[in-house]
């Protein structure tokens, strides 16, 4: 797989992704390879998808700026509208290559629109994020009520990374500096990989705050503990076609 954009991506950007996805988890609108609707054909035309993309369904979410910012954790304010804009922008922009064997897909990270009545957006997912939502695909659960108490944009990512490999209720070892290395990826000298073990630190004590458990059980190794499950009603999805209107 292959990401190709005009922007690096950040923090922010993560952010945002990660509460559209979960928009998308209980509301979300399958967009069919030949949607009916104006705003369907719009949104699949941003889309891009080419290849075996073609034939791939994508996943609408349709919401306010407001509600979007607030699965985020944050206000909708007039800065944080102009950052979520251009957050959508710079996302839209980024083409992903898939391959595997002879087989391949292309399409954009996402598209977007504005509904011109009510000023709702429109985001576009692309298929293989919309078969991980629809759980045809394996997936990392993330829990935005942690997402939206983390402070810093380190708390953040690493949080995002462990989410993918441990499990609610589960543990798992690591390194200080393989934590550095999700939000520092570049190499560093010995000064500066001080401040970033420093602030790494300081992110551990953030996932501590939201119910993790942390333990350095020797130095620079650490043991990281996910918070269990909780027990929620089931969300039940309409898998029907509906299409954007």
């Amino acid at each position: 797989m292959r990401f190709v954009g005009f922007e690096p991506l950040g923090a922010d950007d993560m952010r945002l992704l990660q509460g559209i996805v979960a928009l998308g988890g209980p509301n979300g609108i399958l967009l069919t390879p030949e949607p009916t609707s104006e705003t369907g054909r719009q949104l699949r035309l941003f889309l891009e998808p080419r290849f075996e993309a073609i034939e791939q369904d994508g996943l609408v979410v349709r919401e306010s700026l407001t509600k979007l910012l607030s699965e985020t954790g944050m206000t909708d304010s007039g800065d944080n509208i102009k950052a979520l804009k251009a957050s959508l922008l710079r996302m839209s922009n980024v083409t992903i290559l898939v391959t595997k064997g002879r087989r391949q897909a292309a399409f954009h990270l996402m598209s977007h629109a504005f509904d011109e009545t009510d000023g709702r957006l429109w985001v576009a997912l692309n298929p293989r994020i919309a078969e991980a939502i629809l759980g045809h695909r394996p997936y990392a659960r993330i829990d935005m009520a942690e997402v939206r108490v983390l402070q810093t944009d380190p708390a953040r990512l690493m949080h995002q990374r462990l989410c993918g490999w441990i499990d609610p209720g589960k543990s798992g070892r690591v390194e200080l500096d393989t934590l550095c290395g999700y939000v520092w990826p570049d190499e560093a000298n010995a000064e500066a990989m001080k401040k970033r073990r420093q602030t790494a630190r300081k992110a551990l004590a953030e996932l501590a705050a939201v119910g993790w458990v942390v333990n350095e059980y020797a130095k620079g190794k650490w043991e990281i503990k996910r918070p269990g499950p909780t027990a929620t009603a089931p969300v039940y999805r309409r898998n029907v076609p509906l299409l954007p209107s």
